[in-house]
């Protein structure tokens, strides 16, 4: 999805929007960003997959916490060996890799910087 950069967020490279469309977060990001007029993609986790060599670095920017679910209701069905195999780094690689609705949601990539999560007020003053 594209549209014309116009006004301050012409200011950004390309922003990917990560996530799974039906997710009630995406969808009110993605609505965001359409109302805003910012230009955007989408890569949809369940049909393009959980790009994996980006998952360090994002793991990186937010951290590990903060981009492993374990609020969600895919992280609660799992069980305790696949929980306890994702204490560390390449644990919670593989399990999202594996599980991208383990992975929270939206993750955006605002040129080089990366947020996890839907902030309508933190967006709007990145710019």
């Amino acid at each position: 999805m594209a549209f014309a950069r116009s006004g301050p967020w012409q200011n950004f490279r390309m922003i990917t929007l990560y996530g799974i469309p039906n997710c009630d977060t995406v969808k009110k990001a993605r609505t965001w960003l359409t109302d805003h007029g910012v230009a955007y993609e989408f890569h949809d986790f369940k049909k393009q997959g959980v790009p994996a060599a980006k998952l360090p670095a994002w793991g990186k920017a937010v951290g590990w916490d903060k981009l492993l679910n374990r609020q969600g209701t895919t992280w609660r069905k799992l069980d305790a060996a696949a929980q306890t195999g994702a204490a560390d780094p390449a644990g919670a690689q593989a399990l999202m890799v594996a599980n991208p609705s383990v992975i929270k949601r939206p993750v955006v990539e605002w040129g080089k910087d990366v947020t996890v999560g839907f902030d309508a007020a933190g967006w709007e003053n990145r710019v």
